[in-house]
């Protein structure tokens, strides 16, 4: 059920991807749109299942660090515990950030890239269009900007155990757990529903005046642009977060 879930919103996406490539009619690209709409709602639910999923796996090894360190309680009294509460609470944000600021960043080389290509393309020149430097700045972009975050994850815990003791490591697993969760629903959630909001304004749901071209459909494509790193990126790595600290 979980593989058919995931599956669905692909298959739905790439399909309206095909069809306006391949010039179909307007109408085909807007029963596509239904069904990518139909998708962002399953892709939702089953990033829910894998965020349960990595709170329980996060739970498990939470369980296996308080019996080897042997912390009993995790008193929030405790000054270490609060401290290393409020820091694993920010974490997640902190993280999300990044990766949002990363994708960001890899977009407008990309961008660049391809205004450099496009006169040359169309130009008397009729260069070939060159896959292999946008794919380099993707994947160049995916390794290099993720070095900041991976090391927030990995070396939060190792400095609060080692620098201030297993009761303050406590607090920031506990707090890092528990933001991540109401997070990463937050995020797949989101980006789900500014996605569908722009498809449903374009279908003219919001009446004639308000389809492509208009104000209110220049604003869900913004909200749309943020949406997409929201549910496809910042989100489902949280689950990393939860997992890893």
């Amino acid at each position: 059920m979980g593989l058919t879930i995931d599956a669905y919103g692909p298959i739905s996406d790439n399909a309206g991807g095909i069809a306006e490539m391949a010039g179909l009619p307007e109408t085909v690209r807007g029963l596509t749109d239904c069904l990518d709409a139909a998708g962002n709602t399953t892709a939702a639910i089953g990033k829910g299942f894998a965020i349960g999923s990595a709170a329980l796996v996060s739970l498990a090894l939470f369980g296996a660090f308080t019996v080897r360190a042997k912390v009993t309680t995790v008193d929030i009294l405790n000054p270490w515990v609060f401290t290393g509460l409020l820091f694993g609470a920010m974490m997640p944000y902190a993280f999300a950030a990044w990766t949002m600021k990363s994708v960001g960043e890899a977009a407008n080389d990309m961008v660049k890239e391809c205004l450099a290509q496009f006169p040359k393309i169309m130009g008397p020149e009729k260069m070939a269009p060159d896959y292999e430097r946008c794919i380099r700045i993707s994947t160049e972009a995916s390794l290099r900007e993720m070095l900041a975050p991976g090391a927030l994850v990995i070396l939060s815990p190792l400095v609060a155990g080692m620098g201030f003791g297993k009761n303050c490591c406590a607090g920031l697993l506990s707090g890092s757990l528990v933001s991540s969760v109401q997070l990463a629903i937050s995020m797949s959630n989101t980006g789900g529903a500014w996605d569908n909001s722009k498809k449903y304004i374009s279908a003219g749901g919001l009446g004639k005046e308000y389809v492509k071209g208009s104000e209110a459909h220049k604003n869900s494509v913004t909200g749309d642009t943020v949406g997409d790193p929201l549910k496809d990126t910042s989100g489902p790595a949280l689950n990393i977060v939860m997992k890893l600290t």
